[in-house]
């Protein structure tokens, strides 16, 4: 008895002093109640992902994924030193859903290239936006070029109606509400290769070969489309890699062509007082640096903030979001990391060591990659498996999280599509069942 009243005394206590308690360190963004946290800003914030009012209770959970807010107080007198500069703010997976400001009306459609089975898919898709909701559809020019779509004249009537771009030319980031892709996992990466912006909210339907990154079916397209259009959806924000790499001139011309530079990067600048190239990219997956053709290891330098960390000696290394750990990252060796958590994930490609593991560091660091002067061969970058291109000495690659990531909607929750994509694509831990033992026979 006197035991359960000091826990109910204790009990009082702290219902007393959580009440009272507001997190200082996430500026007011959370306070903490004795029931549960009441997450909310003090002002309203135009968000691709924000908790849909009518659908917050039913997709709460009692804990965050991420662990509660810590408190910064240690003991009497110690406490945390506040920064006035909050770098990330993580909102619960669960509670992330769409919403629109005002309806969608315009829709990019991408559908993979020299795939025959996926014709009938796309004019059935683009048929339905355009004439059961009225919605401006956007393609690719050359996917209008196809003979199989041009020779048809049934979707002739459809096909005039389409608002076409070319890839590298025409900017069409502030004209698509969404995105639509038919096909594999190489289809949404191409998709966020288009938006080096902001990116709209990406519906991504399994048509390609393995599909870890497309959750939906197509066999009901019709009412999961419309859920989307109608904003009930969950979504998984997949954060993505800025990565800036600064070339040397050695007296070769760049052509610029409507403000794109080398290989069509969306952000490139001339420092001519320096003598520089800069070009900027963002890359869902990872970032690779390899050896290229040289039958020599690859020698290159990484720095974190400013700091030698280690000389990667072998064929390569891996910088990667936790959406491409489960990509290239995966077949390296490295472990798989659920996109919601924030980190980095650098990965050695066959090092020549025996100790060199793969590592995880903040999503807040930036990464200096560049060659080492041992190094007796250059190395070759790639982005999400793009725009491949060589690194010299004096060249460097700068890594860091961008702040535009990918809203990928999802069929379920951000946790139940990722597990069910490990077992499906990856047969994450199938195994053969273990036998249990047989009952031993009593004797006598």
């Amino acid at each position: 008895m006197e035991m359960e009243q000091e826990k109910m005394t204790m009990n009082k206590e702290l219902s007393s002093d959580a009440a009272a308690y507001c997190c200082s360190a996430c500026h007011g963004d959370e306070t903490w109640s004795y029931n549960h946290p009441i997450r909310g800003r003090a002002k309203s914030r135009s968000l691709s992902a924000s908790p849909a009012l009518g659908s917050t209770k039913e997709f709460r959970r009692t804990r965050s994924l991420h662990g509660p807010c810590p408190v910064t107080t240690f003991g009497p007198k110690a406490c945390v030193l506040q920064n006035p500069q909050t770098i990330m703010h993580i909102q619960d997976p669960a509670s992330q859903r769409l919403t629109w400001n005002k309806s969608p009306k315009s829709v990019l459609v991408i559908k993979k290239m020299r795939d025959a089975s996926l014709l009938q898919p796309f004019k059935e898709l683009c048929t339905y936006l355009m004439e059961e909701n009225n919605m401006i559809v956007y393609v690719e020019k050359k996917v209008l070029e196809d003979p199989a779509i041009a020779s048809d004249e049934s979707f002739g009537a459809v096909k005039k109606k389409f608002c076409t771009f070319r890839e590298d030319y025409d900017d069409i980031s502030n004209q698509i509400d969404f995105i639509i892709c038919l096909g594999g996992d190489g289809t949404l990466l191409y998709a966020s290769s288009l938006f080096q912006g902001s990116v709209p909210p990406v519906m991504a339907f399994h048509l390609g070969s393995l599909g870890f990154l497309t959750p939906f079916s197509f066999e009901n397209f019709q009412s999961q489309v419309t859920q989307v259009i109608e904003g009930n959806a969950a979504v998984v924000l997949r954060s993505r890699l800025k990565v800036r790499v600064v070339k040397e001139l050695r007296g070769k011309k760049t052509a610029v062509h409507n403000g794109l530079g080398e290989n069509g990067s969306r952000a490139a600048g001339l420092d001519m007082d320096v003598g520089k190239q800069a070009m900027q990219y963002q890359v869902l997956n990872e970032v690779v640096i390899d050896r290229g053709p040289s039958s020599y290891l690859s020698n290159v330098d990484v720095y974190l903030d400013g700091h030698l960390i280690t000389t990667v000696q072998g064929d390569g290394v891996i910088v990667s979001t936790p959406t491409g750990s489960t990509a290239y990252a995966a077949a390296a060796g490295a472990s798989m990391i659920h996109p919601n958590v924030p980190a980095i994930m650098i990965t050695p490609i066959c090092p020549h060591s025996l100790s060199f593991r793969p590592i995880v560091v903040p999503a807040g660091v930036e990464l200096k990659i560049m060659l080492s002067p041992e190094a007796r061969n250059t190395a070759w970058v790639s982005f999400d498996g793009r725009k491949r291109q060589e690194i010299r000495h004096g060249d460097s690659i700068s890594i860091t999280t961008s702040c535009y990531p990918l809203p990928s909607i999802c069929v379920r929750d951000p946790v139940s599509d990722w597990f069910e994509s490990l077992a499906q694509c990856l047969h994450w831990n199938v195994r053969k069942k273990q036998a249990h033992f047989e009952e031993e026979e009593e004797e006598g």
